[in-house]
């Protein structure tokens, strides 16, 4: 049995069940979490916070 990443196990989750709207609310979580995660210690974060 080959390992799989998590990527591709989620992206076989969608097709197979048809989930394929989840698609765009898992990837607006992910690029916000990588959006928090690069820019928590930089000085872009005032900027970011005063978005939210």
């Amino acid at each position: 049995m080959e390992r799989q990443s998590t990527i591709s196990e989620l992206w076989e989750f969608l097709r197979t069940r048809k989930r394929f709207w989840l698609a765009p609310i898992v990837l607006v979580l992910i690029l916000l979490s990588a959006l928090i995660f690069f820019t928590e210690g930089s000085s872009v974060a005032p900027f970011i916070y005063a978005l939210f």
